[in-house]
């Protein structure tokens, strides 16, 4: 075991471009990764009777995202513009919608004037209270639950503010042919210089002490002289005894505490492509042509098409506390066909009928994630920076949960935490 060694666990984008940068600049590095693939909420599928390759984790580029970006550049990838018309279901009419909240500038205008940080439930209680706000109070409940994923209780408005105002969610371009290009380039780059990277090996334990790292798992027992830790905060925030949790010898209580305080949220991802695209047919029951994205009261509210890709492939969106619930793959299957067969007046057989291709993403069932991604809480900057702190030059931490900006949740959240731990590294 020489100095310059380094074990990253966790094999996401955050981990991998950590450790192709730190191996670039003389560590011996090791990342330890507990799936049979690499990339982590980043999950390119291929096969599965679809027609081309789908994403069943990341598949937007919310905001500038400039490292996302020329990472795709440098990987010879591009990314598109998404497109076609919004629609939402009220009162059992299928309508297009102008605007994820029709309010906008009202409710921006609002939490500019708020001072001092608060949940967002309490926010929306002192801002916007009573029967005439209901309607606005039901879009940014929804949107907020489930484009953030978050708890109204312990989200943060200042926070929420920030995002909301940069026009993250409007601005979402899809990278070319997903995120695979991104993926295939980091491993690449990894390999070249010299990165040893192990899946099939997760961690249960980590041993540590001043100036060394005892990792222990099913896959062996790896050493260096420090660790670098990626795991997705709901794997930090598991407890030691759930599947997929890691332990720490000696404990960390501080550490505990500040994941404690930070938020994830839970998705449930559904992919369904179909024979045709049977909601844009002019005679259809109720026809949704050009579809881009649906917002409907259903057991899985939210929906997107490909647009402008015209494949006939519908991905289902169930976020937030709503999506907390240990739900069986077959049986939110059942939901999502009924879901559309209501939304678009379809028998449900005549739905099941079409369908060519599924597959049902449970990312807080999923013991390596145990969550889809981070929402700010009120008091998350100070946990942040908790986790930011090396634990005695032997432990770090990066990934999207230390992010502290307005691109909270993403890739791009990912890839700025490993650019920001490099330099401790080196």
């Amino acid at each position: 075991m020489s100095d310059s060694s380094l074990l990253v666990i966790g094999a996401g984008v955050a981990g991998l471009l950590a450790a192709r940068d730190l191996a670039r600049a003389g560590r011996r590095v090791t990342v330890l990764e507990a799936r049979d693939r690499v990339g982590g909420r980043i999950y390119p599928i291929s096969g599965g009777g679809f027609s081309a390759p789908v994403e069943g984790g990341a598949e937007f580029i919310h905001g500038d995202a400039p490292l996302t970006r020329a990472l795709l550049r440098e990987a010879g990838g591009t990314w598109h513009d998404t497109a076609g018309r919004n629609y939402q279901v009220q009162g059992g009419q299928l309508r297009e919608a102008e605007a994820f909240i029709t309010e906008m500038p009202r409710l921006l205008q609002a939490l500019q004037a708020v001072a001092h940080d608060l949940p967002l439930a309490d926010f929306l209680h002192q801002y916007f209270g009573g029967a005439g706000n209901a309607e606005l109070r039901r879009q940014v409940t929804q949107f907020a639950e489930g484009f953030d994923l978050a708890d109204l209780r312990r989200a943060s408005t200042l926070a929420l503010r920030e995002e909301w105002a940069g026009g993250g969610a409007e601005d979402s371009p899809r990278p070319a042919g997903g995120y695979a290009r991104l993926l295939a380039l980091l491993t690449r780059q990894c390999a070249a210089a010299g990165v040893t990277v192990r899946c099939h090996a997760p961690v249960h334990t980590v041993r540590w002490q001043d100036g060394h790292v005892r990792c222990e798992g099913p896959g062996g027992v790896f050493e260096a002289r420090q660790a670098l830790i990626t795991v997705p905060l709901g794997v930090l925030q598991a407890p030691p005894e759930a599947p997929g949790a890691l332990r720490f010898d000696p404990e960390l209580p501080g550490l505990r505490a500040a994941v404690a305080a930070l938020g994830m949220g839970a998705v449930v991802k559904i992919l369904l492509e179909f024979d045709a695209a049977f909601w844009a047919a002019p005679d259809a029951p109720r026809p949704a042509p050009d579809l881009g994205f649906l917002f409907a009261e259903a057991a899985i509210p939210t929906w997107w098409s490909q647009q402008p890709d015209p494949r006939p492939l519908l991905t289902g969106w169930l976020g937030g506390p709503a999506a907390s619930a240990a739900t069986p793959p077959d049986m939110l299957l059942t939901q999502a066909l009924a879901s559309l067969a209501g939304i678009f007046g379809v028998p449900e057989a005549e739905v099941r009928r079409r369908l060519r291709a599924h597959r049902v993403l449970d990312w807080g069932a999923d013991p390596w994630a145990r969550g889809a991604y981070t929402y700010p809480t009120v008091g998350g900057a100070a946990a942040r920076q908790v986790l930011a702190t090396p634990v005695a030059d032997t432990l770090f931490f990066a990934g999207e949960a230390l992010y502290e900006g307005a691109a909270g949740g993403t890739v791009e959240a990912a890839l700025a935490s490993a650019v920001a731990v490099v330099p401790q590294l080196q």
